[in-house]
This record gives C-alpha cells, sequence and structure tokens, in this order.
C-alpha cells in the first residue's frame, strides 16, 4: 500500500518554495539545487507535486501580495464603481498598488513566467493564461455594473488587463517609471471615453 503525502508537509513545502522562488527567480531554477537549499530532495518534491512546474504554480499561487489580490482589497474598499469616473479611480488605485516598492520587487519574476509561457507554453502557458483570465474575470461584472452587456464588459475588461500587462513588461525592460506611468494614465483617458458613453452612466458617481 502507498504511502498517503502529508497535507501538513505539503503545505510546509510550497510555502518554502515560495519564498525560494521569490528570492531566486525563475531563469535558472532547477530541482535539485532548490530542494538541497530547502533541506529536502528533488524525489520528495516531485512525489508530493509530480512537476516542477506545477510546484512553482501551486507556491506562487500562495503569494498574498499578488496583484489580483491586492484588487480585490482595493475593489472591497471603494465599493463597486456605479459610473466611468468611480471606474477610474479604481483603475488607477489598482495601478498605484501594483506598483508599490513592495510588489515591484516581485515583477521581474512575473516577468520570467510570461517568457517562460512564451517558450514553454505547454508547461507554464496554462499558469499565464489562468493569471489573465482570472483579471479579466473579476473585471467583467464590474464593467457590466456600468451597464455594459457581457460582449462589450469583456472587451473593455480585457483591454484594461492587456493593457496593464504590457506596460508592467515595458517598465522592466527599460525602468522609466515616469513614462509608464504616463502612458497607462492616458490609456485610462482613451477608455474611460468609452466608459461614459455606457448606457446608464452617469457623469459623476
Amino acid at each position: 500500500m502507498s504511502r498517503q503525502a502529508d497535507p501538513a508537509k505539503r503545505q510546509e513545502l510550497l510555502d518554502r518554495v515560495r519564498e525560494y522562488v521569490v528570492a531566486h527567480g525563475l531563469a535558472d531554477l532547477s530541482l535539485r539545487p532548490m530542494a538541497q537549499a530547502l533541506g529536502t530532495s528533488d524525489r520528495m518534491l516531485l512525489y508530493y507535486f509530480g512537476t516542477k512546474e506545477r510546484l512553482v504554480a501551486e507556491a506562487l499561487a500562495l503569494n498574498t501580495d499578488r496583484p489580483i489580490l491586492r484588487f480585490r482589497q482595493v475593489l472591497a474598499a471603494t465599493g463597486t464603481p456605479r459610473n466611468a469616473v468611480g471606474m477610474r479611480r479604481l483603475a488607477d488605485a489598482v495601478w498605484q498598488e501594483i506598483r508599490s516598492p513592495e510588489r515591484r520587487a516581485l515583477l521581474p519574476l512575473y516577468l520570467q513566467l510570461i517568457a517562460a509561457a512564451m517558450l514553454s507554453p505547454e508547461q507554464h502557458g496554462p499558469y499565464l493564461s489562468g493569471v489573465i483570465a482570472e483579471w479579466t474575470d473579476l473585471l467583467v461584472p464590474v464593467f457590466e455594473g456600468l451597464g455594459m452587456n457581457g460582449e462589450r464588459a469583456g472587451v473593455e475588461a480585457r483591454m484594461l488587463v492587456n493593457g496593464a500587462f504590457g506596460m508592467l513588461v515595458a517598465l522592466l525592460a527599460d525602468g522609466d517609471e515616469e513614462r509608464t506611468d504616463l502612458a497607462y494614465r492616458t490609456l485610462l483617458d482613451r477608455l474611460e471615453a468609452g466608459w461614459h458613453r455606457a448606457p446608464g452612466t452617469a457623469a459623476h458617481r
């Protein structure tokens, strides 16, 4: 009879792997050196998680500073926007949360994930597409609350998510914070004009 995996041990390993990945990144991540650093073995990690990719994806999902969780906190604090002005405030607040020094330190790790997803989509692609889908799915009902139908709300959510992701990648590439912030504000200017034209959208919150 095969032994049952210990849930407590599995959770402990995930916590430690997350700390290791955040500190060392993904570029040269190898299972055996990581296992040695954590005081375990690569066989033990594979026993609990099956593959290195699954282990990394699960470990990063535990990060309580993930931008998606910060978005939920901002949304809970500000309330669901009732019009375009409120939506703009929410989008600005989320950008400031993502760009804060505490979370910016993790951005290179997400860039590595994006690169890994493009180079090895069969391994890392599902994680990246899941992140984008999670953001989009969270924003769709927010846009529907502005009076948009489901199709348009999906398009608006996708434009905002894809634009923000692209700007974060560009920021990591050139480090120009001022121009990136300006570009994001300009993007919101363009999008907000369309939000004001949504059915049932008032000019002020």
